[in-house]
C-alpha cells in the first residue's frame, strides 16, 4: 500500500507553500524569542517533516503493520526513523522497541548516537538514558529500546517487542541467509501491545530481503513511502548536493542512490548491482604490491571515449579498483597525456594498452606523451565478453574490491552479457574493457617459473 492522503498534521500549515504562508511564518518568527524559535525548529518534527517522513495514517479497517521508507541518500530516512522512535517512546511507557542495523557499530554510530539518531532527536530533558554496555535506551516513562545486529540473527530469538526500527535493510549481509533470518526472527518477536509496528528505512538495492518486502508492498501488505535526494535539497549542503548530481545523475547508480529506484538487473549480465555492492571496500587500503593503468584506446581519432582504469594488487592478495580516469571525446594526443598523467599520479609500474586497433599508432602516441612510460601492449584474441568472464569470476570469489563508487564504469559492467553482446550505456564498454585488461594483468597473467637446466 502507498500512503493515502493524510489528515493534515498540526503543523502542516508550516510547510504549505505560497506568499501568504511565507508571511505567516515570518510573523511567527518575529513573535517568538530566539530560544523558542530554535525549539520549534529542533523539536516540532510533525510541523517540519515532509509527508513521506511521517507515519502512514491510521486505518482501522486495514491497519499497517510494516512501514517502508525506500528513498535516495540524504532524503532524511534516519531522522524519520529516530523521530518515530522518539514519538513511540514518549507516547507509550510500555513500548519495547528493537533497533536493528547491519551491525552493532552502525546501530550505535548512526541510529543512536548519529547526527540524526535517537539521541539527537531527543535533546535535553526528553533524552533517554543510554547504556552502551547493555545495548539499551530507557526513557523516563519506562519505555525501552534495545540494540541488535542483523549480522547476529540469533540475538532476536527470545525477546518480545511492540515496535521496531530497521535501518538500511538493503545493506544487511545475507551470507548464509543471515539478513532473511534476522528479519524473520524479528517478526516473531513482534507480539506485544495491540498493534505491533515495524519501520524499515533504506536506500534500495535488489537484494532478496528487499524483493520480499517490495512484493508485500505491491500486494498492499506494507505501507510504502518513497523519495529522492532532491526532496531534501533545502536541508543538504549545497556543495554536496551539486557534487552528487553532477557525478551520478545520468547513471543507473544515481537512479538507485539518489532517486531511490529499485534498478532492475539485466538478465544474463556478468555483473549485477548486488555483486558490485558486495565487493565495495570500506576502510583502509592495504599496501600496494603492484599498480597498473589499463587503457582501451578509441577506435577513431574524433570522438569515442578512451577507457583508463587504475587497479592495484594489495599486500593481502586481493585486487583493488582505485580510479576510473576515462576521458571522453579526446584526440589521440589528449588521451595519451591523460594516460601518462594517470600513470605518474598513481606511481604505476606498468601501463597496459590494447593494441588491436592500430598497435603501432597506440604505442607511438603513448611514447610521444611520455617516452619513459612502462608500457605493455596486449592483443585481444577473444571477444570482450570471453575476456571478461574470468574477471567476473574473480568478483564472485571476493578477490576484487572497488575502493570507491564508479558509477559509469559499473553501469558498463552490468551491461556485459554472458551470451555475448553489450546492453549497457554508450556504444562500447570502453571503461569495462580497460578494467578487464587491468585485472587480467594483475590476477590472471601466469608468471614464468624459474627453470634449472641440467648439463
Amino acid at each position: 500500500m502507498t500512503h493515502e492522503p493524510r489528515v493534515p498534521s498540526r503543523g502542516s500549515w508550516l510547510r504549505r507553500p505560497g506568499p501568504e504562508a511565507d508571511a505567516e511564518r515570518e510573523e511567527l518568527a518575529r513573535q517568538l524569542a530566539p530560544h523558542e524559535l530554535a525549539a520549534l525548529g529542533s523539536y516540532y518534527w510533525e510541523g517540519w517533516a515532509r509527508d513521506a517522513q511521517l507515519p502512514p495514517p491510521e486505518n482501522r479497517k486495514n491497519p499497517w503493520r510494516t512501514w517502508l521508507i525506500c528513498a535516495g541518500r540524504g532524503f532524511g530516512k534516519t531522522r524519520a526513523g529516530a523521530e518515530w522512535v522518539r514519538g513511540v517512546a514518549r507516547a507509550d511507557g510500555k513500548a519495547r522497541i528493537a533497533l536493528v542495523g547491519a551491525n552493532l557499530a552502525e546501530v550505535r554510530n548512526v541510529m543512536v548516537e548519529g547526527d540524526s539518531g535517537v539521541l539527537a532527536a531527543a535533546p535535553g530533558a526528553l533524552a533517554p538514558v543510554y547504556e552502551p554496555s547493555l545495548r539499551r535506551l530507557t526513557w523516563e516513562n519506562g519505555a525501552i529500546a534495545w540494540l541488535y545486529s542483523a549480522g547476529e540473527p540469533e540475538m532476536l530469538r527470545g525477546p518480545q517487542h511492540s515496535h521496531a526500527w530497521c535501518d538500511e535493510i538493503a545493506k544487511w549481509d545475507n551470507s548464509s541467509q543471515r539478513a532473511m533470518a534476522a528479519w524473520n526472527n524479528l517478526q516473531l518477536t513482534m507480539r506485544l501491545g495491540d498493534g505491533p509496528r515495524v519501520l524499515a528505512t533504506t536506500t534500495p538495492r535488489r537484494t532478496e530481503l528487499m524483493r520480499k518486502i517490495m512484493a508485500e508492498a505491491e500486494a498492499g501488505k506494507v505501507a510504502l513511502a518513497t523519495g529522492r535526494t532532491l526532496d531534501n535539497r533545502e536541508v543538504l549542503p549545497a556543495e554536496y548536493f551539486a557534487a552528487m548530481i553532477e557525478q551520478f545523475e545520468a547513471s543507473a547508480f544515481g537512479r538507485q542512490e539518489l532517486d531511490g529506484e529499485m534498478v532492475d538487473a539485466v538478465e544474463g549480465a556478468l555483473w549485477s548491482r548486488t555483486l558490485l555492492d558486495r565487493c565495495r571496500h570500506e576502510g583502509a587500503i592495504p599496501p600496494a604490491r603492484r599498480v597498473v593503468v589499463a587503457v582501451d584506446p578509441p577506435t577513431s581519432a574524433t570522438g569515442d571515449a578512451c577507457g583508463i582504469v587504475v587497479a592495484m594488487l594489495g599486500a593481502d592478495g586481493a585486487a583493488y579498483v582505485r580510479a576510473d580516469c576515462t576521458v571522453e571525446s579526446a584526440t589521440p594526443e589528449t588521451w595519451a597525456r591523460a594516460v601518462a598523467q594517470t600513470a605518474h599520479a598513481w606511481n604505476a609500474d606498468r601501463v597496459v594498452a590494447e593494441a588491436n586497433q592500430g598497435g603501432a599508432m597506440v604505442e607511438s602516441v603513448l611514447r610521444a606523451a611520455d617516452i619513459a612510460l612502462p608500457l605493455k601492449l596486449v592483443h585481444a584474441s577473444r571477444g570482450k565478453v570471453a575476456r571478461a568472464e574470468p574477471v567476473a569470476a574473480l568478483y564472485e570469489a571476493g578477490r576484487v574490491k572497488h575502493a570507491g563508487l564508479f558509477a559509469a564504469l559499473e553501469d558498463q559492467l552490468c551491461g556485459l552479457m554472458t551470451g555475448g553482446g553489450y546492453e549497457g550505456p554508450g556504444r562500447s564498454p570502453d571503461r569495462a574493457d580497460a578494467l578487464v585488461w587491468a585485472l587480467s594483468e594483475l590476477m590472471l597473467v601466469k608468471k614464468a617459473k624459474p627453470r634449472v637446466w641440467q648439463l
